[in-house]
């Protein structure tokens, strides 16, 4: 049976920073929830690519040479393999989608940042 998802009420059930959590999952995907403030680490997923959609607050994504700048309603598809850290001033809330089991951090282990994987609410 197909439900609806009310994200506000989602993003009302945790309050940390850099630590996605699942609200669905779908063809092998799954669709996080992630609030975010200050800078992640730089980091790479060599066979995934993100997608990162601005639901409230300003987010932008960096890469080494060049820096995308979001407000609600604006998202971005960071390819495969590309090098790059989020990063966010204020708080902002963001909805993001990768495949299951997808480690934050890519190619780096961070004792801060490093989330536990699939983690559901």
């Amino acid at each position: 049976m197909a439900t609806k998802i009310n994200l506000e009420e989602k993003f009302g059930q945790f309050a940390e920073h850099w630590r996605p959590k699942v609200i669905a999952s779908l063809n092998g995907q799954e669709v996080k929830l992630i609030k975010v403030k200050g800078e992640f680490p730089w980091h790479t997923h060599e066979n995934e690519d993100e997608f990162f959609l601005v639901l409230k607050g300003e987010f932008r994504v960096e890469f080494r040479d060049y820096v995308v700048s979001m407000m609600p309603g604006e998202c971005i598809v960071v390819p495969r393999g590309i090098e790059h850290r989020t990063c966010a001033e204020d708080e902002a809330k963001i909805l993001c989608f990768e495949p299951s089991g997808v480690l934050n951090t890519g190619n780096i282990s961070d004792e801060v940042f490093t989330a536990p994987k699939g983690v559901a609410i």
